[in-house]
Order: C-alpha cells, then sequence, then structure tokens
C-alpha cells in the first residue's frame, strides 16, 4: 500500500500497489512543473488509485494533448498525472507519505534535459541545510 498527500495535507490518496519502477523524468514539462531539474515518479495501476481526502480541492493542467496533471489548489503541490485512457496513473514521489527505500531505474527524456545537471556528477552531502 502507497500513501500520499499535499504538502498543507489538505488532500490524500494511497493505492494497493507497491512501487514497481523508479523514473526520473527531465523533460521540459517536468521541470518547468516541478522547478526541479527533473521529477520523480512511479506508475501504479488506475483501478488501485483513489484519493482519500480534499479531491474537491485538486486543479487540473492539461500539460500536453490528454495529459492531466493533478495539484493542491491551496498549496500547490503535484500529486500525480495521468493519461484517462491509460491503465496506470503517475504518482510524484515527493508526495509520498510511504517510506520509499528502492532506486530509480532511469533517467528518462535526458534529450531535454536541464544543461546545469549532471546525474553522473557527486556532490558533499550536508544533513541539513547551509547555515
Amino acid at each position: 500500500m502507497l500513501t500520499g498527500s499535499c504538502l498543507c495535507g489538505a488532500i490524500a490518496y494511497e493505492a494497493d500497489a507497491g512501487l514497481t519502477r523508479i523514473v526520473h523524468c527531465h523533460c521540459r514539462t517536468c521541470r518547468k512543473t516541478h522547478g526541479a531539474a527533473f521529477s520523480s515518479v512511479t506508475a501504479v495501476p488506475r483501478e488501485a488509485f483513489r484519493w482519500t481526502r480534499g479531491s474537491e480541492l485538486l486543479g487540473t493542467f492539461e500539460s500536453s494533448p490528454g495529459k492531466f496533471r493533478r495539484f493542491c489548489t491551496r498549496c500547490g503541490s503535484h500529486l500525480m498525472a495521468e493519461r484517462v485512457a491509460q491503465p496506470v496513473v503517475l504518482l510524484r514521489l515527493g508526495c509520498l507519505d510511504t517510506e520509499v527505500r528502492d532506486r530509480p531505474q532511469v533517467h528518462i527524456w535526458r534529450s531535454d534535459g536541464a544543461p546545469w545537471y549532471d546525474p553522473k556528477a557527486s556532490f558533499p552531502e550536508l544533513p541539513q541545510g547551509l547555515s
């Protein structure tokens, strides 16, 4: 079972599914949507997914023909994306409340990637922010 929610907690969901594959998408649309170098997603079967709280607060943006991104209209968290005719929905890993220990399996749309981000580069890791 996977559970997730937005930043303000107004919207929540669950999916009777596990993680099958974690993908980092570098397409321009994902970068713009999340304000980051990429978006981390996993697909779950549509029939396993359900909103458990706050669905009336969902906003929707059709980012490309037939692809709908669902987000919280209060805090702006992007929760999931879907193509309504597809058998899966895409969950945004940053909004999962379930602890994720799996590692990403693939980077997609690297041809569209931010020139300032190199997934092969390593940097120092700090337990908290800079002081």
